[in-house]
């Protein structure tokens, strides 16, 4: 029997955890939602959804691909048969998204170069929309773009070699050059942006409380979706990277040193962005309110549109800032590939290297969809789809069937507890069984009322008024698919030699 790779330290593991926790949403999509929800207010259910979702969840996860030592779809398999279509399921959206997120990385290589001589001009958006992805209609490929495609290629080279060489060589390797990195150079950037006339005033816009929709229940969702979508929980990471760590290892410790980690970086962005956001809106001699953006338009038009307002090394400013993009990326795109690479070595007992080149190879091809000049349609669907119906609801019937259909939680918390300083008690019990499902099937509940019933019947309008067919084909059907494939993938036999091994471990961990 082949043994399993293991993380070289436990640093090593944290790093690598808290890499995949810290991605491109940190940057760009957590200071919006904090503003937009009640600024220094939005804390309160920040926190509160922080200690009764995200490490209860990291937890549960960490506990679960340690036990049984395996991918998802392995860990599921031991649980029992009946389970495996969820592991298969989380590993298939992490597949998803791996074919996109690659190439946001991509168009962050891209305006690192730009920066050095602010090619974008001054009208950062036509740039974007029009000289760089030379936007096509959706529904429309268009051709391949020459600027996105050939830093992905980049991209999966830098990724797939870094798989070829293992957990502890590779992926440990990686992460202990990129986080510290990382950390430092949006240091540099936070120091540099609290320093710009104006930043104060876009900084009390970010910290100053607004109390009034404290009770409101969507900005209590809003709290609980943003933790759960920047920990990298529910499609099966955490799973797989704790399945590494060896069999002496602080479990419980580890979840709260990579919540937290994860909760001071998104902090630290929201200080840097609502600081250089302050001096835009000072610049320009309007309010903080009238600057804000989240997601593609803050990094790739408001951004640039800040960097060239700079009074002084806009360039190197501009740099700084699109290869923390690139940094932040990478180590969360190392993550959702390894999933699937695990899942396939799991399965069909191939070796590692066939596994990388097999799944990372079809990711990096299906990716080339995404860098035509209709990509940015195809990726702004797939990705509200995937994450909205994709992680959102495969974390929802994680919870419910560990806990309730299973009833594994008092298993789990005595695994924890032999091997971890902090022990759980019935907090954790209560947040996996009771809070979490109710605040995610809240949330579900309003995403179908809203999505599935108003999405079709043009009057309306669909996501992003895509048109209905183009919202059916490339968003309904993806976020369908990844079950439906998941399910078939589950009814496949194990590799003989693996069969055997699968059922005596199962029982000897039940």
């Amino acid at each position: 029997m082949e043994t399993r790779s293991q993380w070289g330290t436990r640093a090593g593991f944290i790093m690598a955890a808290v890499g995949s926790a810290i991605g491109l949403g940190n940057i760009w999509r957590f200071p919006a939602v904090a503003y937009e929800n009640g600024g220094g207010a939005f804390f309160i259910p920040y926190l509160f959804a922080l200690l009764t979702a995200g490490i209860p969840i990291l937890i549960l996860e960490f506990t679960m691909g340690h036990k049984y030592r395996g991918s998802a779809p392995l860990t599921y398999r031991k649980i029992s048969k009946k389970s495996e279509w969820i592991g298969w399921w989380q590993v298939l959206i992490a597949f998803v998204i791996s074919t996109y997120y690659s190439v946001i990385i991509a168009w962050a290589i891209s305006y690192s170069v730009f920066s050095f001589n602010l090619n974008w001009g001054d009208d950062t958006e036509s740039f974007l929309f029009n000289d760089y992805l030379n936007l096509a209609a959706p529904g429309e490929l268009g051709g391949l773009v020459p600027g996105v495609f050939i830093p992905l290629i980049i991209v999966w080279i830098a990724v797939l070699g870094i798989l070829f060489k293992g957990v502890k060589k590779g992926i440990e390797v990686a992460n202990r050059i990129f986080i510290p990195a990382l950390v430092i150079i949006f240091l540099i950037i936070v120091i540099r942006a609290v320093t710009l006339p104006g930043a104060l005033e876009g900084l009390d816009a970010f910290f100053t409380p607004d109390f009034s929709n404290i009770l409101n229940p969507d900005v209590w969702v809003a709290a609980y979706g943003q933790i759960f979508f920047s920990l990298s929980i529910a499609f099966a990471i955490m799973i797989t990277y704790s399945s590494y760590l060896p069999k002496k290892s602080d479990i419980t410790n580890n979840a709260f040193i990579t919540g937290f980690a994860n909760s001071g970086f998104e902090l630290l962005c929201g200080i840097g962005v609502f600081a250089v956001l302050g001096f835009m809106a000072t610049q320009q001699g309007v309010a903080v309110d009238e600057v804000v953006a989240g997601g593609v338009g803050l990094a790739f038009v408001v951004f640039p549109q800040i960097i060239n307002q700079f009074p002084a090394l806009n360039e190197l400013f501009g740099f700084l800032f699109f290869a923390s993009l690139v940094l932040a990326g990478l180590t969360s795109l190392i993550s959702i590939t390894e999933t699937y690479v695990a899942g396939l070595v799991d399965k069909f007992k191939i070796s590692r290297n066939k596994a990388v080149l097999y799944g990372g190879g079809l990711a990096a091809i299906i990716s080339l969809l995404f860098a035509t000049r209709g990509g940015l349609n195809f990726l702004d669907t797939v990705d509200y789809f995937i994450n909205q119906f994709g992680i959102a609801f495969v974390g929802l019937v994680e919870v419910i069937v560990i806990a309730w259909f299973f009833r594994k939680l008092g298993q789990f918390k005595s695994h924890a507890n032999d091997i971890s300083d902090i022990r759980l008690g019935s907090w954790w019990t209560i947040s996996l069984s009771v809070i979490t499902p109710i605040v995610l099937g809240y949330t579900m509940y309003g995403l179908f009322k809203q999505n599935l019933l108003k999405e079709f019947p043009t009057d309306n309008g669909n996501y992003g008024n895509y048109p209905d067919s183009f919202i059916f084909s490339v968003g309904w059907i993806v976020a369908i698919a990844v079950i439906i494939v998941g399910i078939l993938i589950s009814f496949t036999k194990w590799k003989s030699s693996n069969s055997e091994q699968i059922e005596n471990e199962s029982r000897e961990v039940k």
